[in-house]
């Protein structure tokens, strides 16, 4: 039994009220958190139709040139920037918006046309997400992507993928009109779409003014100036917009439901962005799909951070003279340093202390959404390779 039928048969959302007492929470809690070997089983369940539905968006977006016959050489353009940038990744944060919705929404009300929607709306955050990537790329200088050429790499793109990138944005907004125009949440999905977008790129403002290139200034690396880059970067778009879509096609729009998700998902947020810092310099390439360049690009890490807090003097010059620099040698000479105050283990501490937190603030605040929509993301996310 999967953890989102076992919450719907024990607690369904519209039963549960804000006086219900804490320790029955807690209880469920508890019981989901022994069953993590059942963590990907919704995920892997939904995947196979949430993969098939993307045709169906691709048709969607480029059958009829979108009215306009005379775009037919663009529309053919855009066809191939979303084959190759929206599909073959994880699927995270798509499959989140479905599995949210069947999890907030009682079975009999989870029609054919909801579901298509829950599908469409899921695909509106990959594209969101693809957009996003395509333009950090760029910026960041990357090579590869999803284990193949970053999409401005391949020949015959290059600077040209802005205006690709720009496209992939702009589906959002035309599938949000087709599929949800009707519904009394579209104009909630219009706006946390939106919001999404402005805080991802006032985050983005955030990195790159943190870590210009050619300019390599450890001053700025701090704590603090990490957490708000890893919030409005990445947290936003990639935990709370695919959980609040969700949460606002269930006909839920309570300020405080929303307030309670946010604490939890910028929480696992920021635990997913350590995760995925370690995994630039220690994964395995061939597990992650990307060759990591955080060093050579001078970026504000969680292993930087840590380093400067904890490196001697002499550490702390190697830094200043080896990090954001391009050449082999140079970047192993950081990594040594990292290696030397041992922040691979210092990694497997913090998830460990990190997922307890989250689990604690999933325990607290979830009343009256379902826990075990928290607890499948978090169970997801906890010790991942990729």
């Amino acid at each position: 039994m999967y953890i989102l039928r076992i919450c719907w048969e024990e607690y369904p959302p519209t039963s549960r009220t804000e006086q219900e007492p804490a320790s029955r929470n807690k209880a469920l809690c508890s019981s989901l958190r022994m069953n993590g070997d059942q963590k990907s089983d919704v995920y892997v369940q939904e995947k196979q139709d949430f993969v098939q539905h993307v045709s169906q968006i691709i048709r969607v977006l480029t059958e009829d040139k979108m009215g306009h016959p005379e775009t037919g050489d663009a529309i053919a353009r855009l066809k191939e920037v979303l084959e190759y940038n929206a599909i073959g990744g994880k699927y995270h944060r798509g499959l989140t918006v479905l599995v949210a919705f069947r999890g907030l929404v009682e079975p009999r009300k989870q029609d054919a046309d909801s579901l298509q929607r829950a599908l469409t709306v899921g695909w509106c955050v990959e594209l969101l997400q693809a957009f996003f990537l395509v333009t950090d790329d760029i910026m960041d200088s990357s090579l590869t992507r999803q284990g193949q050429l970053c999409w401005y790499q391949k020949p015959g793109v290059g600077l040209d993928a802005i205006n690709d990138a720009v496209l992939l944005e702009a589906c959002i907004y035309c599938l949000l009109k087709l599929y949800c125009r009707e519904q009394p949440y579209y104009l909630n999905l219009i706006k946390l779409f939106l919001q999404s977008s402005y805080q991802t790129e006032i985050g983005q403002a955030l990195d790159v003014i943190t870590a210009p290139q050619g300019n390599v200034d450890l001053g700025r690396f701090t704590e603090k100036r990490y957490k708000s880059i890893v919030k409005y970067k990445m947290a936003f778009y990639s935990f709370y917009l695919p959980v609040a879509a969700a949460t606002y096609m269930a006909g839920i729009d309570g300020e405080k439901e929303h307030a309670n998700a946010k604490k939890i998902l910028l929480e696992m947020g920021e635990f997913f962005q350590i995760q995925d810092d370690y995994l630039d310099l220690f994964g395995d390439s061939s597990v992650t799909g990307k060759v990591g360049t955080d060093i050579q690009d001078n970026k504000c890490s969680w292993l930087m951070v840590q380093c400067l807090q904890r490196s001697t003097p002499k550490q702390y010059q190697i830094l200043k003279e080896n990090y954001g620099q391009k050449e082999a040698e140079k970047v192993a000479r950081v990594k040594a340093s990292y290696e030397e105050l041992d922040l691979p283990a210092m990694i497997s501490q913090y998830e460990e202390d990190s997922y307890s937190h989250i689990m604690g603030l999933i325990e607290q605040y979830t009343v009256p959404l379902p826990p075990a929509i928290f607890l499948g993301l978090a169970h997801k996310i906890y010790k991942r390779k990729k």
